[in-house]
């Protein structure tokens, strides 16, 4: 509980046992209403206080106002504990709505821990302690264990283990070593690294995470915009009609005292608070579990939409698979696999391409350079290289058909890479990027949830991108695309209508995010383009943290119906009993403090998320 939220707390206490004092005491009515006067102050300065300031202003139909002039109402008809109730009870509620606000803030504010203070930077051979802001791209930075790691970038000496749970959402630490990357925002646990920056504190990825969570509150679903409006136009017509309540059936009956008395019953329970409090609270718990996660929901609107997604969309490299390419098999010919790798591997080391890359890293023993002789690049098609003084060819059938080779393909989906000595064929190599550990679960959780469509768009080849989707449970496959061929699929889709959600991470997805329903991308090895372009992002990469958010988006929207629902039924119930004479005071007062409070109690449901 706040320091504020404290003060509050002693408020009501004091003016609950003045009231009771007040209550109990024997004394005239004009006495009465002095000592009446002392615990309603002592409660509800600060809100006659604020109706006056708002009337000022312009703003005259609020929750202040009604509370105002309800409860000054009940003083000139001479209810005077219930004028004080109803402002101690209002108060009551405030308090529940600022704890549950607090509390709702946490799993964001936790977010906000993130932010590093300061990076000890290396210049002239000397360690300066400055901001994270005033590091440059390129320069080297030192961070001990137990420090926020400032900016982004490669390690260049030294091994730890750094926790990325404030980022991710995951739990485990992971370790990383000399040439391994590291992200700001994340803890330095155990071992002093010294880390070459790649980017500006403005451009990192700590940076962008708090511009997203600061700036979620600005965009309201449609939901909330509806009892935005709703109480704005809401809050007069009850006014003009406790107004008219207390004045028209007087004209005929004569009856002042009991119409004007029906009139701030009425008013009382018209008070919109707990729609007014409950659905953004409702929503911004929705966001504040998601966080909690590890995933980040741009705005309120972006929870709405998820709760409707009938149909999901995924990139395939980096989405579906870790966009990393590993050899797979190993297929000679004439020699052993061993010998076929080493001889590969030796024709590709001068190429830093990734397919290179992987054979290289399959290999894994150390290649004399010594060994290799001419190496001519055959732009799309490999390279021929003297290795030990033969003619090495490694590259596609094209390279084969040219060294004049006979080959065959494999009957593992994959690339492959053709090696010959001269025209004799010595074997092949596959190469495929492997399927993410959690896709085949996330593509079932989510049709499980009832989404009704998954589909997979890829600029790979069919055959790959086939074998992928048939592991994975897919219910459709479009591969062999450009980026503008993915947004004309996606565009086919919503024309089939429902609400699309677009899963990717490269820089060709920017535009088919944007285009969606709503876009989601991978957060941690995502390019800045498709994060920029996205309304959600998993930072963990783990496409089975997209039915997390749908089940959080579900739960949240219920919470809000809840509330929407039971708020607008009482309240409808008791103002007719109330215009015709049925409700008092205290059930007014149940109508409405005591429905807040339930619907506060029932929105803060939205940030219970299990781990």
């Amino acid at each position: 509980m706040s320091r504020k939220h404290k003060k509050k707390l002693i408020r009501i206490i004091i003016a609950a046992v003045l009231l009771v004092a007040v209550t109990l005491l024997p004394a005239s009515n004009i006495i009465k209403l002095f000592l009446y006067l002392i615990p309603y102050l002592v409660i509800g300065w600060d809100v006659v206080l604020s109706a006056v300031r708002n009337i000022i202003h312009g703003q005259v139909f609020d929750e202040q106002f009604l509370m105002a002039l309800a409860t000054i109402g009940a003083f000139g008809t001479g209810e005077y504990k219930e004028a004080v109730a109803v402002m101690l009870f209002y108060q009551i509620g405030e308090l529940f709505q600022g704890i549950a606000v607090g509390k709702s803030r946490k799993s964001i504010a936790s977010l906000m821990d993130i932010r590093p203070d300061s990076a000890v930077v290396i210049r002239n051979g000397e360690e300066i302690k400055v901001s994270p802001e005033e590091v440059e791209k390129g320069e080297t930075i030192i961070v001990r264990p137990g420090e926020k790691i400032p900016l982004d970038g490669v390690v260049l000496s030294g091994s730890t283990t750094v926790n990325t749970a404030a980022l991710t959402g995951e739990s485990l630490p992971r370790d990383v070593e000399t040439g391994g990357k590291v992200v700001s925002g994340s803890v330095n646990l155990t071992g002093v690294i010294t880390v070459k920056t790649e980017s500006l504190y403005a451009e990192s990825t700590v940076a962008k995470i708090l511009d997203l969570v600061e700036n979620s509150s600005a965009k309201k679903a449609k939901t909330e915009n509806f009892i935005t409006k709703f109480a704005k136009y809401y809050t007069p017509c009850v006014v003009i009609s406790a107004l008219l309540l207390a004045f028209v059936p007087p004209l005929i009956t004569g009856e002042w005292g009991k119409w004007i008395q029906r009139a701030l019953i009425f008013l009382v329970v018209s008070c919109p608070c707990a729609l007014v409090i409950s659905v953004p609270l409702s929503f911004f718990g929705g966001i504040g579990g998601a966080s909690k996660r590890g995933v980040l929901v741009k705005g309120a609107n972006y929870i709405e939409v998820l709760s409707k997604l009938n149909t999901v969309v995924f990139d395939k490299t980096g989405t579906l698979t870790k966009g990393t390419f590993k050899v797979t098999a190993v297929h000679p010919e004439k020699s052993g696999e061993d010998e076929l790798l080493d001889i590969a591997a030796a024709a590709e080391s001068h190429s830093n391409h990734p397919i290179a890359e992987s054979i290289i890293a399959a290999h894994k023993g150390h290649i004399d350079s010594s060994r290799i002789g001419k190496v001519t690049e055959h732009a799309g098609m490999g390279i021929e290289a003297i290795i030990d003084g033969r003619d090495i060819f490694a590259g596609n059938g094209r390279l084969m058909d040219k060294a004049g080779a006979e080959w065959h393909n494999c009957h593992i989906n994959g690339t492959v890479i053709h090696i010959s000595e001269g025209s004799d064929y010595l074997g092949h190599i596959v190469i495929s990027d492997e399927v993410k550990p959690d896709s085949k679960e996330a593509i079932a959780d989510l049709k499980a949830l009832g989404i009704a469509k998954t589909v997979m768009l890829t600029g790979d080849r069919r055959e790959i991108a086939e074998a992928v989707g048939r592991e994975l449970g897919l219910d459709e496959v479009h591969a062999e695309l450009m980026p503008d061929g993915k947004v004309r699929d996606v565009e086919s889709l919503l024309a089939e209508g429902g609400t699309l959600a677009f899963v990717g991470d490269g820089i060709n997805d920017a535009p088919v995010l944007a285009r969606a329903d709503i876009g989601i991308a991978m957060g941690a090895m995502g390019s800045d383009a498709a994060i920029e372009a996205a309304d959600v992002v998993l930072m963990d990469d783990k496409p089975s943290k997209l039915p997390e958010a749908v089940k959080i988006a579900r739960k949240t929207m219920g919470i809000v119906w809840q509330n929407i629902i039971v708020s607008l039924a009482v309240k409808a119930a008791v103002l007719i009993l109330a215009a015709l004479g049925h409700a008092n005071m205290w059930l007014a007062i149940f109508a409405d403090v005591g429905v807040t409070v339930l619907a506060i109690l029932n929105a803060m449901r939205a940030m219970s998320v299990k781990k």
